[in-house]
Parts: structure tokens; C-alpha cells; sequence
């Protein structure tokens, strides 16, 4: 069986090699397509050690552009790549424009398609990854689901076939390193375990305008005088922060430069609650089993707010949120129970082609 994977950003590269290890062991022959979208041969970390990342097999250099551009150019040079190597199956994942365009090819040259995180929805509707997102599972005949919630959302959009709650790859890569999570940063800090604060902040409609921004480091400010926070601050925010000189609210924030996934983890694990607008933290914080507030108007893991663990917030409510210490009970097994990937390629290996 031959499987034709189509990758194009980071986060698609670390799932995509936990998805390969399953594929081995079931012999499974898996040819990595990496668009180019994003990518940095360069780029050295502690998932490229642990998890083996291998080099793609084709590299399609689409660079960046516009989205109707990018788009155009993957699916040209992806469909030469399909009709040359003749997979049975193609796999893409998440929500960026290589997955709607690696979709599309494997539609119009009727090759059946599987989505791996199939299901996730989020508003505002004309965002470009919510587009792409629903324009792949409904070409997909295959849907992989991280969450029962977005089996039910798949339901109302009227798609039930092909579609199976498998749980979330990331929890998966979460089991896999959590024996390796490093504590390395805490103890330099001289932290003690759950009297801090962990932070991230880097999207665009939080940190490019000069008032929003400062409307989030000022509530920010406030938190600081009840609470340690620990900022490990994205180049982007620190570009924004300089520019616009705001870094006097920053004044009783530690902040810190990015930390590596085993460190940030370890920084996770031995907190009291996390901050962040990044879509991965907040489900990595509720793997550790800590609460966090969303600087977001919407999340695509919405189920974790709609439990009650997680809640969204703008600046103005930031440290009532903080505050409000409602009992809630951990609700279990939301993203299955770490045996995502090995449940995906059983059900690859034994689709009817």
C-alpha cells in the first residue's frame, strides 16, 4: 500500500513523523511530499532528534505568496508528484493552504483522501485556515477527528461517513516526550512549582496594533503585581513591544527568550495557569492538566472552554478570569488516550480502495 502524505508547515512535519512510525511498523510504504510552504532545512530541535524527522522525498518550493498564488502553485506541482508516484491514499493534515490544495488534487484526480485533524471549526468563517478547513473535509474520504466535538461538527455540515473520532496526534507526541520534559529553565529561574504564571503572545490581532497591544501588556501589568509571569517572548511580540515602546509594562514580567519544547513543557507542567493565544499550548496546558486563559475571541478547541477548563478572554477581564477559581472537574479523555496515530493507520490499512 502506498500512502502519499503532503506536508507544508512545522507543526504538519512533527505530526506527520509520529503518523510515519505507525506506518513502519504496519508496513505501510509512505511517500512525504513537503510543499515548502514553510520550511528550514536549518532548523534544528529536539524533535528532529527524538522523532527521527526525515528529509521529504519531494520538495515542491512553492515558497510564500498570496494564497491564491501558494495555492495554485501546490497543486500544479503536487498533481505532477501524484501522477508519477500513484498513491492509493493521500494524507494531509491540519488547516493551512497545502492541505486544502493537496485535498483538491486528490479529489479532481479521484484518489481518495484522508484528513488528519478533520472537523475543527472556528470563527471568524472567512479566516483563511477555517476555509481551508471546510473545503477539505468536504472533498476528504477520510476524516480523522481529534474530538468528539468535531465528529458532531461534521454531523451538522451532514458528513458521516468516513469519519472517525481517532483522538489528537499531539497527545500522542505529548506521552511520547513527557519522560524527557526538561526542568532545566524552571530550576534557573529559581521557580517554585505552581506560584507562576506561563505566557505566550503572538498573534497578529494581538500584538501588530499598537492599542490592542497595549491594552493586553497593561491588564498584563496589573496580573504581574499578584502573580509571577513568565514570558517567553516570540520575536514578533518583542519587534512589536520595541516599536511601539511599551516595554515599561513589561517591567515585573520575567521575560525570557523561546525555550524548546522539553523546557517550555517542564514550565508547563510545574505552573499554576497559562496565558497564551497559541492553539497548541492550550491543549499542551490541558495535557499537563492546567487551566488556561485564551487571549482569543474564538478557539478551534473550543471544547476545552466549553467544559469549563479553559475560558476566552480579551485584555479587560484578564485577571477576573484569573481570579474566578470555580472547582471544575478534569474532563477526561477529550482527545483520546495517546494511540491516535496507531489508530489512524489501522483504519488507512483497512480502507475498502
Amino acid at each position: 500500500m502506498r500512502v502519499l502524505s503532503l506536508v507544508g508547515a512545522r507543526p504538519q512535519i512533527i505530526k506527520e513523523a509520529v503518523l510515519h512510525e505507525q506506518f513502519a511498523r504496519h508496513g505501510v510504504e509512505e511517500i512525504l511530499v513537503h510543499s515548502g510552504q514553510h520550511y528550514d532545512y536549518n532548523m534544528s530541535d529536539v524533535f528532529f532528534e527524538v522523532l527521527k524527522i526525515r528529509k521529504p522525498d519531494y520538495n515542491l518550493n512553492v515558497g510564500s505568496g498570496k494564497h491564491g498564488e501558494m495555492t495554485g502553485k501546490i497543486m500544479i506541482e503536487f498533481e505532477k508528484v501524484v501522477e508519477k508516484e500513484k498513491p492509493e491514499l493521500i494524507l494531509v493534515y491540519g488547516d493551512t493552504n497545502t492541505t486544502m490544495a493537496g485535498a483538491i488534487v486528490g479529489a479532481k484526480l479521484k484518489i481518495p483522501v484522508a484528513h488528519v485533524e478533520a472537523g475543527i471549526r472556528q470563527h471568524p468563517k472567512d479566516m483563511p485556515e477555517e476555509i481551508n478547513r471546510v473545503l477539505t473535509d468536504h472533498v476528504s474520504n477520510l476524516l480523522f477527528c481529534p474530538s468528539r466535538l468535531a465528529v458532531e461538527n461534521l454531523r451538522k455540515e451532514g458528513i458521516t461517513e468516513g469519519v472517525y473520532f481517532v483522538g489528537d496526534v499531539m497527545y500522542d507526541l505529548y506521552k511520547k516526550m513527557e519522560n524527557t520534559f526538561s526542568y532545566e529553565v524552571f530550576e534557573s529561574l529559581g521557580l517554585k512549582e505552581s506560584q507562576y504564571i506561563i505566557l505566550t503572545l503572538h498573534r497578529d490581532f494581538n500584538v501588530d496594533q499598537r492599542e490592542v497591544l497595549e491594552k493586553i501588556l497593561s491588564s498584563l501589568a496589573e496580573v504581574s503585581k499578584r502573580f509571577q509571569i513568565i514570558f517567553p517572548i516570540h520575536p514578533r511580540t518583542k519587534s512589536r513591544v520595541r516599536d511601539f515602546g511599551l516595554q515599561s509594562y513589561l517591567e515585573n514580567v520575567t521575560v525570557i527568550e523561546p525555550v524548546d519544547y522539553l523546557n517550555l513543557m517542564g514550565l508547563v507542567k510545574r505552573c499554576w495557569k497559562v496565558i497564551t493565544d497559541s492553539g497548541g499550548l492550550q491543549k499542551e496546558a490541558y495535557f499537563a492538566g492546567k487551566r488556561a486563559i485564551v487571549l482569543m475571541p474564538d478557539t478551534g478547541w473550543i471544547e476545552l472552554v466549553k467544559e469549563g477548563w479553559n475560558k476566552l478572554s480579551d485584555a479587560e477581564h484578564l485577571l477576573d478570569l484569573l481570579l474566578e477559581d470555580k472547582d471544575v472537574k478534569y474532563p477526561c479523555d477529550l482527545y483520546g488516550n495517546g494511540n491516535s496515530a496507531e489508530r489512524i493507520v489501522e483504519i488507512v490499512s483497512s480502507f475498502n480502495f
